[in-house]
Protein backbone atom coordinates (compact mmCIF):
# COMPACT_ATOMS: atom_id res chain seq x y z
CA UNK A 1 0.00 0.00 0.00
CA UNK A 2 1.02 3.70 -1.06
CA UNK A 3 1.46 6.42 1.51
CA UNK A 4 -0.71 9.07 0.65
CA UNK A 5 1.14 12.31 -1.29
CA UNK A 6 3.85 9.28 -3.25
CA UNK A 7 1.45 9.83 -6.34
CA UNK A 8 -0.22 12.87 -7.66
CA UNK A 9 2.58 13.57 -10.31
CA UNK A 10 -0.23 15.15 -12.45
CA UNK A 11 -0.18 18.16 -9.84
CA UNK A 12 3.02 20.05 -10.96
CA UNK A 13 2.56 22.66 -12.92
CA UNK A 14 4.84 23.77 -16.05
CA UNK A 15 4.37 27.37 -14.73
CA UNK A 16 5.71 29.17 -18.06
CA UNK A 17 3.15 27.28 -20.02
CA UNK A 18 0.25 27.69 -17.68
CA UNK A 19 1.34 31.42 -16.98
CA UNK A 20 0.94 32.24 -20.25
CA UNK A 21 -1.98 29.94 -21.18
CA UNK A 22 -3.55 31.89 -18.17
CA UNK A 23 -2.72 35.52 -19.52
CA UNK A 24 -4.21 34.68 -22.82
CA UNK A 25 -7.25 33.06 -21.54
CA UNK A 26 -7.55 36.43 -19.82
CA UNK A 27 -6.96 38.41 -22.64
CA UNK A 28 -9.13 36.80 -25.44
CA UNK A 29 -12.07 36.32 -23.08
CA UNK A 30 -12.06 39.71 -22.19
CA UNK A 31 -11.65 40.73 -25.64
CA UNK A 32 -14.71 38.65 -26.55
CA UNK A 33 -17.26 40.13 -24.25
CA UNK A 34 -16.19 43.32 -25.31
CA UNK A 35 -14.57 44.18 -22.39
CA UNK A 36 -11.02 45.84 -21.40
CA UNK A 37 -11.08 46.20 -17.72
CA UNK A 38 -10.79 44.11 -14.71
CA UNK A 39 -12.12 44.63 -10.92
CA UNK A 40 -10.88 41.58 -8.68
CA UNK A 41 -11.44 41.45 -4.54
CA UNK A 42 -8.10 41.44 -3.07
CA UNK A 43 -8.38 39.46 0.01
CA UNK A 44 -4.39 39.71 1.17
CA UNK A 45 -4.51 35.64 0.43
CA UNK A 46 -2.85 33.69 -2.36
CA UNK A 47 -5.26 33.18 -5.08
CA UNK A 48 -6.52 36.76 -5.39
CA UNK A 49 -2.61 37.29 -5.20
CA UNK A 50 -2.57 35.38 -8.42
CA UNK A 51 -5.08 36.88 -10.26
CA UNK A 52 -3.78 40.03 -10.08
CA UNK A 53 -0.59 39.04 -10.98
CA UNK A 54 -1.91 37.65 -14.05
CA UNK A 55 -4.75 40.43 -14.81
CA UNK A 56 -2.07 43.30 -14.45
CA UNK A 57 0.16 41.03 -16.93
CA UNK A 58 -2.89 40.29 -19.33
CA UNK A 59 -4.53 43.56 -19.37
CA UNK A 60 -2.43 46.13 -17.70
CA UNK A 61 -2.13 47.33 -13.95
CA UNK A 62 -3.97 50.89 -15.59
CA UNK A 63 -6.79 48.29 -16.32
CA UNK A 64 -7.13 46.91 -12.76
CA UNK A 65 -9.19 47.82 -10.09
CA UNK A 66 -8.63 45.86 -6.95
CA UNK A 67 -11.42 46.09 -4.42
CA UNK A 68 -10.26 45.59 -0.35
CA UNK A 69 -13.27 45.01 1.89
CA UNK A 70 -12.89 44.38 5.19
CA UNK A 71 -15.31 43.39 8.34
CA UNK A 72 -14.99 44.70 11.34
CA UNK A 73 -13.13 41.53 13.08
CA UNK A 74 -11.08 41.15 9.40
CA UNK A 75 -7.52 40.15 10.93
CA UNK A 76 -5.49 43.50 9.74
CA UNK A 77 -2.97 41.08 8.39
CA UNK A 78 -5.41 40.42 5.57
CA UNK A 79 -5.41 44.25 4.43
CA UNK A 80 -1.37 44.63 4.79
CA UNK A 81 -0.99 41.64 2.86
CA UNK A 82 -3.00 43.03 -0.11
CA UNK A 83 -1.10 46.10 0.15
CA UNK A 84 1.84 44.56 -0.35
CA UNK A 85 -0.19 43.26 -4.08
CA UNK A 86 -1.32 46.88 -4.56
CA UNK A 87 2.10 48.17 -3.93
CA UNK A 88 4.24 45.62 -6.01
CA UNK A 89 1.78 45.99 -8.91
CA UNK A 90 1.04 49.72 -8.97
CA UNK A 91 -2.71 48.76 -8.87
CA UNK A 92 -5.68 51.30 -8.33
CA UNK A 93 -7.19 50.06 -5.55
CA UNK A 94 -10.16 51.10 -2.99
CA UNK A 95 -11.28 50.24 0.27
CA UNK A 96 -14.83 49.86 1.13
CA UNK A 97 -16.06 48.71 4.73
CA UNK A 98 -18.69 46.11 4.52
CA UNK A 99 -19.35 46.18 7.96
CA UNK A 100 -22.00 48.97 7.60
CA UNK A 101 -23.68 46.56 5.49
CA UNK A 102 -23.50 43.10 6.97
CA UNK A 103 -24.72 43.94 11.09
CA UNK A 104 -28.16 45.02 9.92
CA UNK A 105 -28.44 41.64 8.36
CA UNK A 106 -26.98 39.45 11.19
CA UNK A 107 -29.05 37.55 14.01
CA UNK A 108 -28.82 36.73 17.16
CA UNK A 109 -27.39 33.39 17.71
CA UNK A 110 -26.19 33.37 14.13
CA UNK A 111 -23.79 30.44 13.36
CA UNK A 112 -20.91 31.70 12.05
CA UNK A 113 -21.62 30.17 8.28
CA UNK A 114 -24.75 32.25 7.98
CA UNK A 115 -22.51 35.18 8.73
CA UNK A 116 -19.92 34.46 6.59
CA UNK A 117 -21.98 34.10 4.15
CA UNK A 118 -23.51 37.40 4.06
CA UNK A 119 -19.93 38.59 4.38
CA UNK A 120 -19.63 37.02 1.34
CA UNK A 121 -22.46 38.75 -0.58
CA UNK A 122 -21.78 41.83 0.68
CA UNK A 123 -18.05 41.84 -1.38
CA UNK A 124 -19.96 40.70 -4.08
CA UNK A 125 -22.02 43.62 -4.23
CA UNK A 126 -19.76 46.06 -4.09
CA UNK A 127 -17.44 44.44 -6.63
CA UNK A 128 -20.40 44.61 -9.21
CA UNK A 129 -21.06 47.63 -7.97
CA UNK A 130 -17.88 48.70 -8.79
CA UNK A 131 -17.61 46.63 -12.27
CA UNK A 132 -20.52 48.64 -13.35
CA UNK A 133 -19.13 52.29 -12.71
CA UNK A 134 -16.04 50.61 -14.34
CA UNK A 135 -17.05 49.12 -17.32
CA UNK A 136 -15.07 45.92 -16.33
CA UNK A 137 -15.71 42.48 -15.48
CA UNK A 138 -15.74 40.59 -12.38
CA UNK A 139 -12.61 38.29 -12.26
CA UNK A 140 -13.03 35.53 -9.90
CA UNK A 141 -10.75 33.85 -7.65
CA UNK A 142 -11.68 30.65 -6.48
CA UNK A 143 -9.32 27.67 -7.01
CA UNK A 144 -10.39 23.93 -7.93
CA UNK A 145 -10.11 22.74 -4.92
CA UNK A 146 -12.57 24.98 -3.17
CA UNK A 147 -14.61 24.13 -6.12
CA UNK A 148 -14.75 20.74 -6.00
CA UNK A 149 -15.47 20.59 -2.03
CA UNK A 150 -18.16 23.54 -2.44
CA UNK A 151 -15.74 25.41 0.07
CA UNK A 152 -17.19 29.23 -1.20
CA UNK A 153 -20.36 31.06 -0.74
CA UNK A 154 -22.89 30.70 -4.03
CA UNK A 155 -23.52 34.49 -5.12
CA UNK A 156 -20.77 35.25 -2.38
CA UNK A 157 -17.03 34.86 -3.08
CA UNK A 158 -17.83 32.33 -5.97
CA UNK A 159 -19.54 34.68 -8.22
CA UNK A 160 -17.75 36.19 -11.54
CA UNK A 161 -17.47 36.77 -15.06
CA UNK A 162 -14.46 34.66 -15.34
CA UNK A 163 -12.23 32.84 -13.10
CA UNK A 164 -8.52 32.32 -14.48
CA UNK A 165 -7.49 29.72 -11.63
CA UNK A 166 -10.60 27.83 -11.43
CA UNK A 167 -9.14 25.02 -12.92
CA UNK A 168 -5.61 24.92 -10.17
CA UNK A 169 -5.55 23.07 -7.18
CA UNK A 170 -4.84 25.35 -4.10
CA UNK A 171 -0.65 23.66 -4.42
CA UNK A 172 -0.54 24.48 -7.59
CA UNK A 173 -1.95 28.15 -7.02
CA UNK A 174 1.22 27.81 -4.10
CA UNK A 175 3.36 26.99 -7.09
CA UNK A 176 1.99 29.23 -9.91
CA UNK A 177 2.14 32.10 -7.21
CA UNK A 178 5.64 31.43 -6.56
CA UNK A 179 6.76 31.80 -9.85
CA UNK A 180 4.71 35.08 -11.13
CA UNK A 181 6.58 36.75 -7.85
CA UNK A 182 3.88 37.02 -5.45
CA UNK A 183 5.36 38.03 -1.89
CA UNK A 184 6.45 35.47 -0.10
CA UNK A 185 4.52 36.83 3.13
CA UNK A 186 1.48 35.85 0.93
CA UNK A 187 2.23 32.02 0.00
CA UNK A 188 3.66 31.32 3.26
CA UNK A 189 0.75 32.25 5.25
CA UNK A 190 -2.22 30.04 6.76
CA UNK A 191 -5.24 29.92 4.13
CA UNK A 192 -8.22 32.01 5.75
CA UNK A 193 -11.58 33.40 3.81
CA UNK A 194 -11.25 35.60 7.31
CA UNK A 195 -14.56 35.19 7.15
CA UNK A 196 -14.69 35.33 11.26
CA UNK A 197 -11.64 35.78 13.88
CA UNK A 198 -9.30 32.87 14.38
CA UNK A 199 -10.66 30.74 11.30
CA UNK A 200 -8.50 29.02 8.72
CA UNK A 201 -9.44 26.93 5.88
CA UNK A 202 -7.67 23.66 6.89
CA UNK A 203 -9.28 24.05 10.28
CA UNK A 204 -12.68 23.99 8.86
CA UNK A 205 -12.53 21.17 6.26
CA UNK A 206 -10.64 18.87 8.75
CA UNK A 207 -7.57 17.97 6.26
CA UNK A 208 -4.86 19.93 5.18
CA UNK A 209 -4.96 21.12 1.30
CA UNK A 210 -1.86 19.29 0.63
CA UNK A 211 -3.67 15.96 1.32
CA UNK A 212 -7.23 16.76 -0.12
CA UNK A 213 -5.38 17.79 -3.45
CA UNK A 214 -3.48 14.80 -3.87
CA UNK A 215 -6.92 12.83 -3.20
CA UNK A 216 -8.85 15.03 -5.37
CA UNK A 217 -6.24 14.58 -8.47
CA UNK A 218 -7.01 10.94 -8.17
CA UNK A 219 -10.38 10.72 -7.53
CA UNK A 220 -11.43 13.24 -10.05
CA UNK A 221 -8.54 13.70 -12.47
CA UNK A 222 -7.35 10.42 -12.68
CA UNK A 223 -11.10 8.62 -12.18
CA UNK A 224 -10.32 6.59 -9.07
CA UNK A 225 -12.18 4.27 -7.81
CA UNK A 226 -12.89 3.80 -4.07
CA UNK A 227 -11.02 0.29 -3.63
CA UNK A 228 -8.12 2.01 -5.84
CA UNK A 229 -7.78 5.31 -3.59
CA UNK A 230 -7.75 2.96 -0.31
CA UNK A 231 -4.64 1.11 -2.51
CA UNK A 232 -2.99 4.13 -2.63
CA UNK A 233 -2.80 4.63 1.50
CA UNK A 234 -6.23 7.32 1.40
CA UNK A 235 -8.31 6.66 4.09
CA UNK A 236 -11.70 5.37 3.78
CA UNK A 237 -13.40 7.95 5.71
CA UNK A 238 -11.64 10.47 4.30
CA UNK A 239 -13.07 9.37 0.96
CA UNK A 240 -16.15 9.42 1.91
CA UNK A 241 -16.13 12.54 3.69
CA UNK A 242 -15.07 13.98 -0.14
CA UNK A 243 -16.62 12.11 -2.44
CA UNK A 244 -19.90 13.63 0.30
CA UNK A 245 -18.92 17.07 0.00
CA UNK A 246 -18.30 16.97 -4.14
CA UNK A 247 -22.00 15.28 -4.18
CA UNK A 248 -23.40 17.46 -1.87
CA UNK A 249 -22.55 20.53 -3.69
CA UNK A 250 -22.74 20.36 -7.35
CA UNK A 251 -25.45 22.77 -7.39
CA UNK A 252 -23.10 25.56 -6.68
CA UNK A 253 -21.04 24.12 -9.69
CA UNK A 254 -23.80 25.02 -12.09
CA UNK A 255 -25.97 27.58 -13.45
CA UNK A 256 -29.42 27.69 -12.47
CA UNK A 257 -31.03 24.54 -14.11
CA UNK A 258 -34.29 25.66 -16.40
CA UNK A 259 -36.82 23.73 -17.02
CA UNK A 260 -37.00 22.49 -20.19
CA UNK A 261 -40.11 23.47 -22.72
CA UNK A 262 -38.70 24.75 -25.59
CA UNK A 263 -36.22 23.64 -28.50
CA UNK A 264 -33.70 25.62 -27.40
CA UNK A 265 -32.96 26.02 -23.58
CA UNK A 266 -30.21 28.61 -22.40
CA UNK A 267 -27.74 26.52 -21.16
CA UNK A 268 -28.58 23.11 -22.30
CA UNK A 269 -29.38 23.60 -26.12
CA UNK A 270 -28.18 27.21 -26.42
CA UNK A 271 -25.05 27.14 -24.44
CA UNK A 272 -22.03 27.45 -26.68
CA UNK A 273 -20.11 30.80 -28.08
CA UNK A 274 -21.80 30.03 -31.57
CA UNK A 275 -24.86 30.19 -30.39
CA UNK A 276 -24.56 33.91 -29.71
CA UNK A 277 -22.29 34.49 -32.87
CA UNK A 278 -18.71 34.47 -31.38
Amino acid sequence: METPGTEGEGLKLNTGTVRTLLVNFLRDEMTNAGFTKAVIGLSGGVDSALVAFLAVEALGKENVLALLMPYRSSSPTSASDAMLVVKQLGLRHELVEVTPMVDPLLEPEMDPVRKGNIMARSRMIVLYDRSAREKALVVGTSNKTEILLGYGTQYGDTACALNPVGDLYKTQVWHLAEAVGVPRAIIEKKPTADLWEGQTDEQELGFSYALADRLLFAMVDEQRSDAELEDRGFEKHLIEKVRRLMRRNQFKRLPPIIAKVSHRTVNVDFRYPRDWGI
